[in-house]
């Protein structure tokens, strides 16, 4: 059963990453789209965030740890679906996933992703976890 919020909650933090990295100088536009293939085929997409100049994808998740402290499974293979969008993107474009900052018995849900699965996330795409009124954040990991 969906939640009807969560478009609500789900733009709300994609503004508040996009006032972040505007804070650095990145201004980034809404629904960006760029062609996306895993050969010579390739479709339309739409990012959360993104930018031609300079060359840059941003999806935006607002997941947070359930509410008996466990990692929301389900939700982080969303996750890993954005690493493959951002394999299949256009390989000039700058690459980042930025999460919303929760954190549970000291272990950032970001934190939590990386060490569970960062041998999913392509060499170059970066993470960042910002808070939910994008007045902080910080790198989390960049694929190597």
């Amino acid at each position: 059963m969906g939640n009807s919020d969560n478009p609500a909650i789900g733009a709300k933090f994609e503004e508040a990453v996009r006032l972040f990295f505007r804070g650095s100088g990145l201004d980034l536009e809404r629904g960006h789209t760029v062609a996306v293939g895993a050969g010579s085929t390739t479709k339309p997409r739409k990012f959360d965030l993104g930018s031609s100049k300079p060359p840059t994808l941003v999806e935006c998740k607002s997941h947070t740890w359930t509410g008996g402290g466990n990692a929301p499974s389900a939700k982080l293979s969303v996750w890993n679906e954005a690493m493959f969008y951002f394999v299949v993107a256009p390989q000039s474009y700058r690459k980042i996933l930025a999460v919303l900052s929760h954190a549970r018995n000291g272990e950032s849900l970001a934190d939590h992703y990386v060490k569970r699965f960062q041998h999913l996330v392509p060499i170059g795409v970066e993470i960042f976890e910002v808070s939910s009124d994008g007045s902080s954040g910080r790198r989390v990991f960049t694929g190597s």
